[in-house]
């Protein structure tokens, strides 16, 4: 990772990007069953150097991004010294440059438990953080190996992160071997217990070169079907897993419940975040224009257009009272996506899985 050369993002139109990326690490120490990480890219993480990071972000400021920037790194914490050692080089960036942009990562769950690298983060303008929490069923997180998420209460965590003023985002999978029938419910009642906003609920599937992979090939329940949303042949009925999935996905992204969440994060996470100052870099002219141009849409077409305009309006009218329209677009945009994107899902025009190969049925426009 150190001899990578730095990205050509001049080759990007970066200024039309909602959120960029970057990597600083390569590998995670942890051996997930249905995982293929540890064995595409090890278990001892990569790294490149702090002063790589810093000149990555300086090229993509220079070449015209704002708003955000998404460490991709398959475990933020993977090596906790290498995570301790960057996190100053970012707070000396965001100092330099008026914090310009916000941070968002991907880690396991244990960070809770890292107050030192937690408190560091927030100093950074982390904002965002994607866990893997998969289930809340403990007896299924011991299935799969993932015993580290449960080194804290899964919800104690989640309000953990809240406090630090990370907005969680969580992975959740289903067609698991310990599944009952509700499982359905139990993710419900989860959602509905942690105020997560966002869960990217998946079927399981089965990857080349996973421990899970290789039990189920043992087993005979591997299944090559391009018709299938997965190629596990799961212990309940394949059409129930899928239909709990959309059923799932209906219920949990209804504009009620969603925006319901998000005040949730407005009380509870968004007041512990770090409040960088006015600078002369988040106050730009093209960030103004910018954020004008994406509250004029979403305002006309969700608050005008928008069959959910009630709800939407009930979040954004005591937000836009306060000036707090950097929510108001955040949340609006985001909620508008998840909400079209579910019932689509709950009405099988999505497929259950982001690893499905399956076609979907497409619409053509009459010759």
């Amino acid at each position: 990772m150190a001899a990578f050369p730095l990205p050509a993002y001049e080759l990007l139109p970066l200024n039309k990007y909602f959120i960029g990326s970057i990597q600083f690490s390569s590998g995670c120490p942890y051996q997930c069953e249905f995982c293929d990480i540890p064995a595409l890219y090890g278990r001892n993480p990569r790294l490149k150097s702090p002063e790589q990071v810093i000149a990555e972000l300086d090229k993509m400021l220079e070449c015209g991004l704002a708003g955000a920037v998404y460490f991709v790194d398959d475990n933020f914490i993977g090596n906790r010294k290498a995570t301790l050692d960057l996190l100053p080089h970012l707070i000396e960036w965001q100092k330099r440059n008026g914090y310009a942009i916000q941070f968002a990562c991907e880690a396991t769950l244990n960070i809770a438990k890292r107050p030192e690298i937690l408190s560091l983060m927030r100093e950074a303008y982390f904002t965002t953080l994607f866990a893997g929490i998969e289930t809340p069923d403990p007896d299924a997180l011991k299935a799969m190996s993932k015993q580290h998420n449960m080194m804290v209460p899964i919800l104690e965590g989640v309000r953990t992160l809240n406090g630090y003023g990370l907005e969680v985002v969580s992975g959740i999978i289903l067609g698991l071997d310990t599944d009952k029938l509700d499982a359905g419910e139990g993710i419900l009642d989860f959602i509905d217990q942690s105020q997560i906003p966002l869960l990217t609920i998946n079927l399981l599937q089965a990857l080349p070169r996973t421990p899970l992979y290789d039990r189920l090939k043992r087993e005979g329940r591997l299944i090559e079907d391009s018709d299938r949303d997965s190629n596990v042949d799961f212990f309940l009925p394949y059409e129930h897993v899928v239909s709990t999935w959309r059923e799932c996905m209906g219920r949990a992204y209804t504009p009620e419940k969603l925006f319901a969440r998000f005040e949730h994060q407005v009380r509870e996470t968004y007041p512990n975040r770090f409040q960088p100052p006015n600078s002369k870099q988040r106050l730009s002219w093209s960030n103004i224009k910018r954020g004008m141009t994406m509250l004029s849409n979403i305002i006309w077409h969700v608050g005008v257009k928008g069959d959910y305009r009630r709800e939407f309006w009930k979040f954004a009218w005591p937000r836009l009272k306060t000036g707090d329209i950097e929510r108001v677009i955040s949340v609006g945009l985001v909620a508008h996506h998840l909400i079209v994107f579910a019932r689509d899902a709950s009405s099988g025009q999505q497929n259950a899985s982001y690893y499905s190969t399956r076609l979907r049925d497409m619409s053509v426009a009459a010759e």
